[in-house]
């Protein structure tokens, strides 16, 4: 089956490793995207998470093997780690298996713009700052992800659609807000001094795209998050930006490769025999010329 086809793919804050990550989804949109290059926008190995409890099971290496076979098909592989995974940081500058690590990338869209590709936890004051307490923050992100979970659930079984819980939450909390607000401002802010057209994060987990921010000229796309929103910052061979919903690529590729499998077993069915007794005319797609034609009595008779 033909895989999407894009010039650039940007996932972040996959989190693998933890039991919340939507790794058979990620997996499976892995096997059927195509990139000329593949960006790991950080907080792809939740190591927080593996230094508490280890838990790896073979979804998230199937995850891990498919990035290693896209890198092997061609298609350059940049990993920006976050502050999840950044214990990386120290191998900046290596390449293994054909992965580029990476502090920040310079991205050159093919409409010629550069984007600023950055994580995002440097201008994360609370991050920065106040480690213990965003390691707290980190493991009541996890409880809520696990009410987040028995919710849908839920329903799910009264026939409705998936609903963050803890993206309303995070929505209609002032200070929740505030912070994704100075975030946005910092990146905008280092954008604007590296004279990039346009910056592309993670770590909020909260897919958007914004131009002209505040007036800046400066474009803002968020990647957005693998263990809630399943969603991918991709760009068109035009330059064109669009963050894609995972569940629904994903659902939409299941269909059609369906459609193809009931296709092909349809062709290898054997065509039902005629019927003996039945003679069946051939519909002409023009009518025959009334000269030199042969009368079908075999006599050969000319008019």
């Amino acid at each position: 089956m033909a895989r999407t086809r894009y010039r650039s793919v940007f996932l972040s804050d996959t989190h693998l490793g933890c039991s919340t990550v939507q790794a058979e989804e990620l997996a499976y949109f892995l096997k059927h995207v195509s990139c000329d290059r593949l960006y790991l926008v950080g907080d792809i190995i939740d190591m927080w998470r593996l230094r508490q409890r280890w838990k790896w099971p073979d979804s998230h290496n199937q995850v891990i093997r498919r990035i290693l076979k896209l890198s092997s098909r061609g298609t350059k592989v940049v990993f920006i780690p976050g502050n999840h995974d950044d214990a990386a940081r120290q191998y900046v500058g290596l390449e293994f298996g054909g992965i580029e690590i990476a502090l920040n990338a310079a991205h050159h869209t093919a409409d010629g713009r550069v984007l600023l590709v950055s994580h995002g936890d440097q201008y994360d004051l609370v991050v920065q700052h106040h480690r213990l307490l965003s390691k707290a923050g980190a493991v009541a992100y996890d409880l809520l992800l696990g009410v987040n979970r028995i919710w849908n659930g839920g329903r799910r079984l009264v026939g409705l659609p998936y609903h963050s819980l803890s993206g309303a939450i995070k929505a209609r909390v002032k200070s929740a807000c505030t912070f994704v607000s100075d975030f946005e401002e910092e990146l905008i802010a280092e954008a604007q001094r590296g004279w990039f057209h346009g910056v592309v994060c993670g770590h909020i987990h909260k897919a958007d795209i914004r131009h002209d921010v505040r007036g800046s000229g400066i474009s803002y796309y968020n990647c957005g998050d693998w263990v809630e929103s399943c969603t991918a910052l991709v760009e068109h061979d035009d330059g064109r930006m669009e963050i894609i919903d995972g569940r629904e690529a994903n659902r939409a590729t299941r269909l059609i490769a369906s459609a193809l499998d009931r296709g092909a077993d349809a062709m290898d069915e054997p065509a039902p025999p005629a019927d003996a007794d039945e003679w069946v005319t051939p519909t002409m797609p023009f009518p025959l010329p009334s000269s030199g034609t042969r009368s079908d009595d075999g006599g050969g008779a000319h008019r």
